[in-house]
């Protein structure tokens, strides 16, 4: 009689996910942090910092100048999350250095000075032993301060080369970038100063592969260079810029578990990218699993006549999570808890990487929270096209028999309140999607 009671008493409620542009957290535009305005909405932001602003004095690390120049305060109030690069070499108009005076002298001056098509500037000597030792010091310190609330959610393992982005302009008589075994240390300072944090690497470097970083495309957009990339992505093979024969793995699948992302291409406009090439740029897009795209981005762009490739190419990239089905009893009379299943979907072509607290709600008749209990749903394991199912009972010690609603919320731990809209209708501002009603007349003394 009981299963018989059960099965008339379960209501089966089916959703569709939809199709329109969603600013989330963690994925979309990455503007820079910089630029208060912009024409596009957005969640992340994009902040560098040369090693020569960070620490102009030996031991003295300048937090509040970098922190007051990325209006860090402006972004974490609107709850933003930081996508972050440390550099030593950017190319530019005019003979300078990135790098401290202190630490130039330091090293004897070991390095190049260029004027080249990139630009003018200084490319240190990254093997020396002491430029080693301060950078593990300096990333260290910026570990101490931005590895532990979210807040810094990406960080694109720069240090090396020309932006950062670990290559240099050797046929201009620059010396190459060092062997494996050298450069590994800088990305194991890295690891060790932002063990909570996602680690993105230009290539996929033997040592990304062994520790699951992620990778990011500073050319995104742009057909040839991106179909480089994906070979060394799907094949692996040699570091062209050191010669090294296997230096690269092959780590196709790696978009499961570790976050893709990237700046677009200077050598294509907007209207090229978003409109003339969309289709090319989507399929891009598809096959890199991208997750953001930043700082280089459309965000001032106010043109409407591609505001339409724009909205699609957000739609496309990251994570699209979304309730596909909920089974609840439709009426409690016995039993102490709800005891329901709860499908989750994901629509986009990247997972959501960080398994942040999810929540299901029982919302009140004037649309007040009533009870929240967490669930372990392990968000990031909800990949593109697959189902998540979850079983769930919730205990009703202290509800009031009545009409309930019955909702979902993902927490982001940074702001401790929901912030992910799941690609679905909902009327409610506050982050929490309603799923389905429930009456609940308990027979307390049955």
């Amino acid at each position: 009689c009981l299963n018989v009671y059960t099965h008339i008493n379960r209501q089966d409620l089916l959703f569709d996910s939809i199709s329109d542009p969603i600013v989330n957290p963690l994925m979309g535009w990455a503007p820079w942090a910089i630029v208060k305005q912009s024409a596009q909405p957005h969640s992340l932001v994009y902040a560098d910092l040369t090693w020569r602003d960070f620490e102009p004095e030996q031991g003295r690390y300048d937090f509040d100048s970098f922190e007051e120049k990325q209006n860090f305060d402006y972004w974490r109030a609107q709850g933003k999350h930081v996508v972050f690069r440390f550099v030593c070499d950017l190319p530019g108009s005019e003979s300078h250095m990135d790098i401290p005076e202190w630490l130039y002298a330091a090293i004897g001056g070991n390095g190049d000075f260029y004027n080249n098509e990139y630009g003018e500037g200084f490319s240190p000597d990254y093997s020396h032993p002491l430029f080693i030792q301060y950078h593990k010091q300096a990333i260290q310190a910026l570990g101490e301060r931005y590895g532990k609330d979210g807040f810094f959610s990406y960080i694109e393992l720069g240090s090396l080369g020309h932006w950062g982005e670990w290559h240099v302009y050797f046929e201009s008589g620059i010396r190459r970038l060092p062997a494996e075994e050298i450069r590994n240390q800088y990305v194991q300072h890295y690891i060790d100063a932002f063990p909570n944090t996602f680690i993105l690497m230009r290539r996929p470097f033997n040592v990304a592969a062994s520790h699951d970083l992620g990778l990011y495309n500073d050319m995104t957009g742009y057909p040839e260079d991106t179909y480089d990339w994906l070979r060394w992505i799907k094949y692996g093979g040699e570091f062209d810029e050191t010669g090294e024969q296997n230096a690269l793995t092959a780590e196709p699948d790696i978009w499961k578990i570790a976050p893709i992302g990237g700046e677009q291409t200077n050598n294509m406009t907007n209207e090229e990218i978003y409109n003339q090439n969309l289709d090319q740029t989507i399929a891009l897009l598809k096959a890199s699993h991208t997750t953001f795209i930043g700082p280089g981005s459309p965000y001032n762009v106010k043109d409407t006549s591609f505001q339409k490739g724009l909205d699609q190419v957000v739609s496309t990239i990251g994570y699209r999570l979304y309730v596909s089905e909920l089974q609840i009893p439709k009426e409690i009379y016995f039993e102490d808890s709800i005891e329901g299943v709860l499908q989750i979907k994901n629509d986009g072509i990247a997972p959501f990487y960080y398994n942040w607290p999810v929540e299901l709600v029982l919302i009140g008749s004037t649309g007040e929270q009533v009870k929240n209990f967490p669930i372990d749903l392990e968000l990031n394991k909800v990949l593109p096209g697959e189902l998540k199912k979850y079983y769930f009972n919730i205990p009703l010690d202290k509800v009031q028999n009545g009409t309930y609603k019955m909702g979902i919320a993902i927490i982001d731990p940074m702001i401790n309140k929901p912030a992910i809209r799941f690609a679905m209708d909902n009327s409610r501002r506050d982050l929490i999607q309603e799923l389905g009603e429930i009456k609940i007349n308990r027979i307390i003394n049955w």
